[in-house]
């Protein structure tokens, strides 16, 4: 088939409105079309230029949810009609970290952009147009059968593709990779749609206090709502002193969000004695940074990461529609704008300039 889809042809350029063909899927495989795809800072880097290996042109998009369109032979998870979440790491399901039931830590990744043959699925005038992930800012992808996690359709798809990426892994920091206990101090460094999932996923754990860190206090009364009990201009001089008024010994958990050079210390020097400095954030190639490493022996303080929320997406998938349909996960909550495929530059801009908590690609509102 071929479908108008929003392609990156070159980074710090616009998105082009380009005709794409659509491959059938093959054996394995699966094509779906998409209700929406999230608007996530991974996909800026590459727009940006930071990401300098990310092959172009290249369909962007690691976070959505769609309808299942068609199968290739031997796929038997999933059927045409079904409503599924794209997870970004399908993983190979062989390699030793995969069946840990960590699929993001694959050892056995597919060549950058594109399939596990090593070819794409996905063509403009005769030319290759790569993959980045599962590319869920096409209006139609093909993913390998792993990658699509069917969810009970009575969650709206738009807020399911959340799941596929921001609620994954920021509940899942909590949840899976800190183990948030009730009444342990929590601080969320940089509170985009992850750290929106986490500082919630905090709240619902019974920790307190919940202390949101954001440099845009536009965004505090939603932050409020979604389960923080206390909001910090993280721009602010005496940010951390006034975190250590909140919580005088400081907080047992910080998390991570945002690859802004100021984040990473602010975590850190809020922590209390044992506290954990969980870092989920993504940063730019090349990025580095510093620590004092006396704060953090002096404190036995610890420093863990946390890729895709320490998740396995066939099982906290489900998890967190399950949640969601009980009245307890706050999708809705967490999206802050929706924009149509030719609105993709104004979406990222919004993105870039912090002003979004989650935005959404809107591919067809009647599905969603």
């Amino acid at each position: 088939m071929r479908v108008a889809t929003a392609v990156l042809v070159a980074a710090r350029e616009p998105h082009a409105m380009l005709d794409v063909t659509v491959a059938e899927p093959r054996d394995g495989e699966v094509r779906v079309r998409m209700a929406a795809s999230g608007v996530c800072h991974s996909c800026l880097y590459a727009i940006d230029g930071e990401h300098a290996a990310i092959p172009k042109p290249i369909i962007l998009g690691d976070e959505g949810a769609g309808v299942v369109e068609s199968v290739g032979p031997g796929v038997t998870g999933v059927a045409a009609g079904d409503h599924v979440v794209v997870s970004w790491a399908p993983g190979c399901a062989t390699c030793r970290t995969c069946r840990q039931g960590r699929p993001a830590l694959c050892t056995r990744q597919p060549p950058l952009g594109r399939m596990a043959d090593g070819e794409t699925r996905f063509r403009h005038a005769g030319g290759e147009v790569f993959h980045y992930g599962p590319a869920t800012n096409a209006p139609f992808t093909v993913v390998t059968e792993r990658a699509v996690v069917p969810i009970d359709p009575a969650v709206p798809l738009d807020l399911a593709a959340l799941i596929g990426c921001a609620a994954t892994t920021g509940v899942g920091a909590v949840r899976n990779t800190a183990r948030v206990r009730t009444g342990d101090g929590v601080a969320v460094v940089g509170c985009g749609g992850v750290g929106m999932a986490a500082l919630h996923a905090a709240a619902l754990a019974g920790a307190y206090p919940v202390i949101a860190l954001d440099v845009q206090p536009l965004k505090f009364p939603a932050l409020l709502r979604m389960g923080a009990t206390h909001c910090v201009n993280a721009g602010d001089p005496d940010a951390a002193e006034q975190v250590r008024a909140i919580v005088g010994r400081g907080v047992d958990h910080s998390f991570v969000t945002t690859s802004a050079a100021s984040a990473f210390p602010l975590a850190m020097t809020v922590l209390a004695a044992r506290g954990t400095c969980v870092l989920i954030a993504g940063y730019p190639d090349g990025a580095s940074v510093t620590f004092d490493p006396g704060h953090l022996l002096n404190g036995e303080r610890r420093i863990v990461a946390s890729k895709y929320g320490s998740s396995n997406p066939p099982v906290d998938f489900p998890d967190l529609a399950g949640l969601y349909l009980a009245g307890r996960l706050d999708l809705a909550a967490m999206v802050s704008h929706r924009w149509r495929p030719e609105q993709m530059d104004e979406a990222y801009d919004a993105l870039r300039a912090g002003t979004a908590t989650r935005g959404l690609i809107v591919f067809d509102e009647a599905v969603a």
